[in-house]
């Protein structure tokens, strides 16, 4: 598709940006250029997101590969956090079938996410009870689409005084003097996720379902109920907050088709094998996808100045924000792509130009 580069020479360049984040400091420069466009305002809230994962397919004999249960191919999960205003503004790879409350956490707080984001759209993979209270401490609100949600089931601490048409779906289960005990422990653990020093994957880890019966993960979930049946009772009686959600979590549906209409083919085994490479390819993707966007937005801006300076029909800002970047009918994503390099060298190789005209000034003198 490129015809100055090689297959070879392209994996050896991701192989050496891949230490240095060069892909996903492109990728942050790309959404920043895409929400500078006044357009982009009206597509959603700045400090709401969401994030979900999709599967790439790749080789068996790769140990990170996990079955994926809808299509029944051994697959990596790409998880992308998705911002309401659309754009990627974190991504990594995962493994498959594991919960993914971590990997949900670890976008907004790591450099590179977003610290301004206020409230997670995510769906039930990417929830737990003690994710819900390590979130809440970390300073947003972790906000999931549950399944089953007949059978969820609302909690307040014991010897609350509940309504009668309430007796039925709540349990007063909640121990504040639990949550009291471990408060300690339990800001200590958010303090050292915040501070680089775990992971919110690792922590989340070492306080899942094997912890049970620990009073640092008892106290978590008990404090994670009452935050989840805070965030039920706004689910269920706030409408326009219960489509705010949802939307959110669309957008990122919406970017998914975009990366697979983006991806060909399965992930070679030789960027599979290492987590950098992986990350690599995860970005580079982001990267695309971004441009797509980017590059759509783009034209959507233009075509809205047009439509304001010939005075036609104002175009309302509730229906702009059901209007996004993400369509492909314009982009050729299969083509043969030719980049001016020559023109551009001495910005690819500053080193390499410094050198050439050096040259050049010694054979003229």
């Amino acid at each position: 598709m490129v015809p100055e580069l090689s297959p070879p020479a392209i994996r050896q360049m991701m192989h050496r940006i891949a230490d240095e984040r060069k892909l996903r400091h492109a990728a942050e420069a790309v959404l920043t250029f895409m929400h500078q466009h006044p357009i982009a305002q009206h597509w959603g809230r700045s400090d709401l997101a969401s994030s979900d994962m999709m599967s790439l397919e790749t080789t068996r004999s790769v140990w990170q590969a996990r079955a994926d249960p809808r299509r029944r191919t051994a697959s990596i999960g790409m998880y992308t956090h998705v911002r309401d205003r659309w754009g990627i503004f974190y991504d990594q790879p995962i493994l498959l079938n594991e919960r993914q409350a971590g990997a949900a956490i670890e976008g907004v707080i790591r450099p590179g996410g977003s610290e301004d984001v206020a409230q997670l759209a995510v769906d039930t993979h990417g929830f737990t009870d003690f994710a819900m209270s390590l979130s809440r401490l970390l300073g947003f609100d972790l906000c999931p689409r549950l399944a089953h949600l007949r059978d969820r089931r609302l909690h307040v601490p014991r010897h609350h005084d509940l309504p009668r048409q309430l007796v039925a779906v709540t349990g007063a289960d909640v121990r504040l003097s639990l949550i009291e005990r471990a408060w300690d422990e339990l800001v200590r653990i958010a303090a050292s996720v915040q501070s680089g020093q775990c992971t919110a994957v690792q922590a989340l880890t070492r306080f899942g379902a094997a912890a049970r019966g620990q009073i640092v993960y008892e106290a978590g979930v008990h404090l994670g109920r009452l935050f989840r049946t805070i965030f039920l009772i706004d689910y269920f009686t706030n409408t326009a907050f219960r489509h705010e959600m949802q939307h959110a979590l669309n957008r990122g549906e919406a970017v998914h088709i975009v990366q697979r209409a983006i991806h060909h083919g399965k992930i070679p085994i030789e960027l599979a094998r290492h987590d950098a490479s992986l990350a690599a390819v995860s970005s580079a993707l982001t990267l695309l996808s971004n441009a797509v966007m980017a590059w759509n937005t783009m034209h959507m801006q233009r075509s809205w100045d047009i439509l304001e300076r010939v005075g036609a029909e104002t175009v309302r800002a509730v229906d702009l924000r059901h209007i996004g970047p993400t369509h492909l009918e314009g982009i050729n994503l299969r083509g043969t792509f030719e980049f001016p390099i020559a023109r551009y060298a001495h910005r690819l190789m500053p080193t390499a130009a410094l050198q050439s005209d050096s040259l050049a000034r010694w054979c003229t003198a």
